[in-house]
């Protein structure tokens, strides 16, 4: 679990999840390449400042040229965790063409994206880490009943995982991914007051696991989708 003078990009890393993820990461001695979208949440993140933290403006991490860039400016890439996305409600009726798209181009795409970018960088270091995120709909389906569109994307999330592990294994480079459940966050125990949030599995607990998949320590695991689900 150890990173120092590891390089390693965290899309989303200004989010709730992410966040937790980049400052555990820089206790461990990691630089971290953080890229934002909406220049508020740059200026609002907390590790804004720190001496191994650069934050990279993105134009579209679903944009082919933008994520090359990004990626092609940070070496040696040492791991990519791929934390940003979008999440959608919606029956089926009610969800038309261009909602499926915006969750497949937020989900799936900036993941396929990111991970083709990470491989090329990582086959020039000689290896490294992917880490996707994937949900709990993705592994269970029935679940997304009401988010057809969402747990569609996370599952093909979860697909690209297990197929870009077995391409790349002999690159030395792992590919894995965490499927969380409702995470207890301020803005999901806002929008469920009445929820059991008590179970709700913790950013720190999910960034755990993701470290350990992101880690030299993880000498073999590849090509799984880790249940982060806590007791819910």
């Amino acid at each position: 679990m150890e990173f120092s003078d590891r390089h390693i990009i965290v899309t989303g890393g200004t989010g709730a999840l992410g966040s937790v993820v980049v400052g555990a990461l820089l206790e461990r001695g990691a630089t971290c390449h953080v890229p934002y979208i909406v220049a508020a949440e740059a200026e609002r993140f907390r590790f804004r400042g720190h001496e191994r933290v650069k934050l990279l403006a993105a134009r579209d991490l679903a944009e082919e040229a933008s994520v090359d860039a990004l990626y092609g400016a940070v070496a040696p890439l040492w791991g990519s965790i791929h934390i940003a996305g979008g999440f959608a409600m919606g029956g089926i009726a009610e969800t038309g063409r261009a909602a499926l798209m915006a969750q497949l181009e937020m989900n799936l795409v900036s993941a396929f994206l990111c991970c083709r970018a990470a491989v090329i960088g990582m086959r020039k270091a000689g290896g490294g880490r992917i880490v996707n995120i994937a949900a709990r709909p993705a592994l269970e389906p029935r679940l997304g009943a009401g988010m057809a569109a969402y747990a569609a994307s996370k599952a093909a999330v979860a697909a690209l995982t297990e197929a870009l592990a077995q391409e790349v294994a002999g690159d030395g480079i792992l590919v894995n991914a965490v499927a969380p459940s409702i995470i207890d966050t301020p803005a999901n125990r806002q929008s469920m007051p009445k929820a059991d949030h008590a179970a709700w599995p913790k950013p720190e607990e999910i960034a755990a696991t993701i470290l350990f998949l992101a880690s030299p320590a993880n000498a073999v695991s590849r090509g799984a989708v880790v249940p982060v689900y806590g007791r819910s």
